[in-house]
């Protein structure tokens, strides 16, 4: 998996990257909030749900502590990450900060 992620991220769209797992319920409260995030930002976002259970070495490459993490990405380079439950507000601050990333 490790060359199709590096494949993933590098994409001059930002990559929102949602590290999660079933039996999380903060990763299942996120759910429509990133729905709702994509259905308002449309294609200048890609969201993408890598749940750890079934990638546990791409979680432990990408130093994930906790669920959810998430990741942002643009042209290959994280330039933001968080964890917990968050706003759709704070999602799309970071998304509007690297869209202005070059």
């Amino acid at each position: 998996m490790k060359s199709s992620f590096e494949e993933l991220v590098n994409s001059p769209t930002p990559i929102l990257v949602d590290f999660w797992a079933t039996w999380c319920g903060p990763c299942r409260a996120m759910h429509p909030v990133l729905d709702a995030l994509k259905a308002e930002m449309g294609d200048r976002v890609r969201i993408v749900k890598i749940d750890v259970d079934r990638n546990i070495d791409l979680a432990v490459r990408m130093k994930v502590m906790g669920v959810p993490t998430f990741m942002l990405y643009k042209n290959g380079h994280e330039l933001w990450r968080d964890a917990g439950v968050l706003t759709k507000e704070a999602l799309r601050k970071a998304v509007e900060s690297a869209e202005k990333v070059t």
